[in-house]
């Protein structure tokens, strides 16, 4: 049997995964009887791999990450096509795609036309979703959670299911059996003060002096550090310009997480954010914060003062 899992919830996709593994015998026995392909693999590998008889168990598990994505031609598929049918009963091949695939790819047609196939798509979860989902993660941990702090994880974190289990297993360790509140979210994930810091960045390159200074005022009446928001207002500014060369050259968003090491869900926001800014806007404002910091340092300026003065330069029209 083969099974196609395709869409961008990748952890929900790893979830029946998993599921499909527990289902499938001793799970000692199916380690030895795992396959773990990548990327546009021959097919006489693919062959092999799945022709092969399990050893001790019921079942031979071969798993193909990002086939379809490497974009292998016609006469590729054709085989691949013709192969899956007749592969033996006891091999369980299982197809892990991070994009959604067209309707009209040919082995998802082929999948859902055999009776020895299985489709499934992971969509991302969203609004009325999402907040269920998050609710239900907090239930599953004997917690409870405010309908504030829901607002928060979905909207900041949003469809990332892996930073936001972290973040509910983490919330739910610190809470016990108390309700996880919205100040609780602020507090502990680090998310939010990320951002916090994306929001700003934005209605700078924006020029919206009236919400960038908002929202800095926001920071204050909360009891951020001048400190601490400076040192991400540099660190912000830092990375923005390293995505910026990177984009300049060619590069997507994916292989600036991979290039940066850090995670996706904030490699894509840098992405998107560098949109609002040339690469020497960028390298101007890195050096007015370099001037920010020298004139703090030496006596001539408080940092709550100037931060003040830094949104309005960088927001003046």
């Amino acid at each position: 049997m083969f099974y196609i899992f395709h869409g961008k919830d990748t952890h929900a996709q790893k979830e029946a995964l998993a599921d499909l593994i527990s289902k499938a015998g001793d799970p000692a026995m199916l380690d030895l009887n795992t396959t773990r392909l990548e990327g546009l693999v021959s097919l006489n590998n693919l062959r092999q791999a799945c022709s092969a008889m399990p050893f001790l168990a019921d079942v031979r598990l071969i798993i193909v990450s990002g086939l379809f994505a490497a974009k292998p031609d016609k006469a590729y598929l054709k085989e691949l096509a013709d192969y899956l049918p007749q592969m033996p009963a006891t091999t369980r091949l299982v197809f892990l795609e991070s994009d959604e695939l067209s309707g009209s790819h040919p082995i998802l047609k082929l999948a859902e036309a055999e009776k020895t196939g299985f489709v499934k798509l992971f969509k991302p979860l969203e609004g009325p979703q999402l907040d269920r989902w998050i609710r239900q993660q907090v239930e599953a941990r004997n917690g409870r959670i405010a309908p504030h702090a829901i607002h928060l994880l979905s909207i900041n974190i949003g469809s990332n299911m892996e930073i936001l289990e972290n973040e509910i297993e983490k919330l739910t360790l610190y809470k016990g059996e108390a309700e996880i509140t919205g100040d609780d979210v602020t507090l502990l994930s680090p998310y939010l003060a990320e951002a916090s810091i994306f929001d700003l960045v934005d209605a700078l390159g924006n020029r919206n002096s009236k919400k960038a200074s908002l929202l800095l005022q926001q920071k204050f009446q909360e009891g951020a550090d001048p400190f601490y928001l400076f040192s991400m207002f540099v660190r912000q500014f830092r990375l923005l310009i390293q995505v910026k060369e990177m984009v300049d050259a060619g590069s997507r968003a994916q292989a600036i997480s991979q290039r940066l090491k850090m995670h996706s869900f904030v490699a894509g926001k840098l992405y998107q954010q560098s949109a609002q800014f040339s690469l020497p806007q960028l390298e101007q404002i890195y050096r007015h914060l370099l001037d920010v910091d020298v004139a703090v340092k030496t006596g001539r300026n408080d940092m709550v003062t100037a931060l003040n003065l830094l949104v309005a330069a960088l927001t003046a029209p």
